[in-house]
């Protein structure tokens, strides 16, 4: 790992963090529905980007550094 990599069960904590942010979100849209206009680009674009983010950051990271 690097210098300044967080280590392993931080990795493990972030990914599962950004598991529940998307799961969160997916219940949410099955609750109330898909928003319409550009409240469809903020909610679901943000929780995409930044839950699939970090998840995407945290398993590229655990593979790399086994």
């Amino acid at each position: 790992m690097g210098k300044y990599d967080p280590p392993r069960k931080e990795l493990w904590f972030r990914l599962f963090v950004g598991v529940f942010i998307v799961l969160f979100m997916l219940a949410a849209i099955l609750y109330r529905g898909v928003p319409s206009g550009p409240a469809a680009f903020e909610v679901i674009g943000m929780a995409v980007l930044v839950g699939g983010g970090t998840i995407a950051w945290c398993v590229w990271k655990l593979i790399k550094n086994r």
